[in-house]
């Protein structure tokens, strides 16, 4: 006879969590003296407050809630002030010491293991507490009585259970795919009303949606001073490759692929793209885009782009990319490289002050390595003979 096995199907699981919301009371009772002789069993309440969807109380007894103790004893407890069955709650009251030596007398649930677990309350006004709290004659000779004065200080821990199983309700949705839309269009070339010429090249456009993306751009097509001839607006002082960068982030709200615009696929032409962009970025005011090439530019640091993009972060004040650099050539072993490359001289050119807050770098990583590196930088304020470097883009 085979062997009938149960089939496990689909598995499903939940969890049940039981915690406590908790909350605390603080009840001062003044002119203790003339509450007593109030009568056994009398009591002064404090203000109801709420704690895990339910209202509390603390009753204080001056001449103990119980006829057998003969007044010898106060008695302290917690009460139940709202509607509720089978309320399950941590207590703890404490009568606070006012010496300032935190002596205080404590009675609590919390941190303790309980053999028969939270107290229960079955209805309004079930009480927890003590009916021999404290001892008269030596409560009225303690630190715990001040100027006629206690503190009662009273935390509740409500305590909830929960139980959370899959979310079968649940509806995926995917990630925000808008620019992919708004890209597809400039590919497209459907509804282009501007074009704009760089460098030779023309590249058509959607007024719109530049001027959604840009604070110049809305300015420079819907403004007071607005171009006239929006059939065609020269860009100077731009390649093109970097324009159609441009126009790629606006549209699809990420950086482009470099190989595909400038057919290179190195280090080299990612770094140079990403400080031509940068300066687009500031031109145009897309911030975003701006910060997208500082954090590349911080990736790809190396000796041979490092004092360009330094350079860079001067002129269109990007400051922590900035530090990175200045970090980075003031290292012992970065430093001497740095200085032999063409973009050190066009930062000496273009940014004389950065050299200064180099040396001071410099100094910082050490009076060692400033020394080792002494002679090379005094010939830093010499007559400086080269030319300006501005690599290009292919």
């Amino acid at each position: 006879m085979g062997t009938i096995r149960a089939s496990t199907g689909d598995l499903t699981a939940s969890t049940s969590r039981t915690e406590t919301i908790n909350g605390s009371h603080e009840f001062k009772i003044g002119g203790y003296s003339l509450s007593k002789g109030i009568g056994i069993g009398k009591y002064t309440a404090s203000d109801t407050f709420i704690v895990g969807g339910y209202a509390w109380a603390i009753y204080f007894y001056p001449d103990g809630k119980s006829p057998e103790d003969n007044a010898a004893y106060v008695s302290l407890f917690i009460a139940l002030a709202s509607e509720g069955t089978d309320v399950r709650a941590l207590f703890e009251l404490s009568l606070m010491d006012q010496s300032g030596k935190e002596n205080h007398k404590v009675h609590s649930h919390f941190g303790r293991a309980l053999e028969s677990g939270p107290y229960t309350l079955k209805y309004r006004g079930s009480m927890w507490g003590y009916k021999r709290f404290f001892k008269r004659t030596q409560l009225e000779t303690s630190d715990y009585l001040k100027d006629d004065t206690l503190v009662i200080r009273c935390c509740v821990g409500v305590v909830k259970s929960q139980t959370e199983g899959p979310k079968t309700y649940a509806i995926a949705v995917p990630p925000s795919d808008i620019g992919h839309h708004f890209g597809r269009i400039l590919e497209s070339g459907r509804g282009t009303d501007v074009n704009f010429e760089v460098d030779g090249e023309v590249y058509a456009a959607h007024k719109v949606v530049l001027a959604a993306r840009s604070p110049v751009f809305r300015a420079q097509l819907f403004g007071p001073m607005k171009d006239q001839n929006t059939r065609c607006i020269k860009v100077e002082d731009m390649e093109a490759p970097v324009f159609k960068a441009l126009l790629h982030f606006i549209y699809w709200d990420a950086l482009p692929d470099v190989e595909e615009l400038v057919g290179l696929n190195s280090k080299w032409a990612s770094t140079l793209m990403a400080q031509h962009l940068l300066a687009a970025a500031d031109r145009y005011a897309l911030e975003r885009l701006r910060l997208l090439c500082e954090a590349k530019l911080c990736e790809d640091i190396a000796i041979n782009t490092v004092a360009t993009t330094l350079a860079l972060a001067e002129q269109h004040q990007c400051l922590q990319l900035k530090a990175v650099c200045l970090k980075f050539i003031a290292l012992p072993e970065n430093l001497k490289a740095v200085m032999q490359t063409d973009g050190f001289e066009y930062l000496k050119e273009s940014c004389p002050s950065v050299i200064t807050e180099l040396l001071q770098y410099v100094a910082r990583i050490g009076e060692r390595s400033a020394i080792c590196c002494g002679h090379e930088i005094e010939s830093l304020d010499g007559d400086v003979n080269g030319r300006r470097v501005k690599q290009r883009l292919h």
